[in-house]
């Protein structure tokens, strides 16, 4: 059913909401042999063909699936980072671009119907040939690990999968985990001239033992003195092209932040956080001073924390 360009796809395959993947397969089955239009001579048989198929390869997929059952008429403009185009319908030469017939068991398109009409593969009972539609092949992912600086950084990079197969791939820099790089058309080839799917690589960013992401700003301790913290002090801090230097204002206390503009990942900040820390096992010297102080001062942290 079709209402303001919306196609109730659910009520196409004549499933529930909550119908299982086996139970959308078998209606799409069942739809499939009664419409298809080498079998179905009737008026509008094609199109109730092409309904069907469309219904059949969003909700087959469950990522497509989630994206229609939470956005309804709006799913095709869903959250993909990747920015890769989504099921668009049909090709403007009548095939059928972004279906995939699949009937599962290893069984082809071929196999399907010549299980209806017997005789040779891709042929009906008068011999005549099936007219052949343009499918558009299935779409693989995998995964790309990558350290957080080659994120931030980005560039060219050879990557190669687990089927031996090898690509030169151009990370964008400040990519983020959870991220999708698209490589068109390097997924399953098409069939009868339909176009091949595509390849997307799907980012994995490892846990940096030093620096913690927030989204484009990158968060990390700062150790310094306690005396650097009283009276102010220069001090290095790491960042993901090195080291720089940052001025602690006298009278810093542990938690306190420092702002380095621009040292985070690409459009982002780097926060370092002020710990102050002292000798395990102070010297002689160390602890008479720390006595001294102790002697000396009213400074009572619980008082004016």
């Amino acid at each position: 059913m079709t209402t303001a360009g919306y196609r109730d796809y659910y009520e196409t395959l004549g499933v529930d909401r909550d119908a299982s993947e086996e139970d959308i397969r078998r209606a799409y089955r069942r739809l499939a042999r009664e419409s298809h239009p080498d079998v179905n001579k009737q008026a509008g048989a094609e199109d109730r063909f092409k309904e069907i198929s469309e219904a059949y390869e969003v909700l087959r997929d469950p990522e497509k699936r989630e994206r229609y059952d939470r956005l309804g008429a709006n799913w095709r403009a869903g959250d993909d980072v990747s920015g890769a185009p989504g099921f668009d319908g049909f090709g403007q030469s009548g095939g059928f671009r972004d279906v995939r017939v699949d009937f599962g068991g290893g069984e082809d398109f071929s196999d399907f119907f010549e299980s209806i009409f017997g005789g040779s593969r891709g042929r009906t009972r008068t011999g005549q040939r099936f007219r052949e539609y343009a499918t558009r092949g299935s779409d693989h992912e995998a995964t790309i690990e990558l350290s957080l600086e080659e994120a931030a950084r980005g560039g060219g990079r050879r990557v190669s999968l687990a089927d031996g197969r090898s690509y030169e791939v151009n990370i964008p820099a400040g990519v983020r985990d959870g991220q999708r790089i698209r490589l068109a058309g390097e997924g399953d080839s098409g069939v009868g001239g339909g176009p091949s799917g595509d390849l997307y690589l799907r980012v994995h960013v490892r846990p940096h033992p030093r620096f913690r992401v927030e989204g484009r700003d990158l968060r990390v301790d700062l150790p310094v003195a306690p005396w650097e913290a009283a009276l102010g002090a220069e001090v290095e801090v790491p960042t993901l092209d090195g080291r720089t230097r940052v001025r602690v204002p006298p009278g810093s206390s542990t938690g306190r932040t420092l702002r380095l503009r621009g040292q985070g990942m690409p459009g982002g900040d780097l926060y370092a956080e002020v710990k102050i820390m002292v000798p395990k096992t102070p010297s002689s010297t160390e602890r008479e001073l720390f006595e001294r102080l102790a002697e000396v001062s009213d400074f009572d942290p619980r008082r004016h924390g």
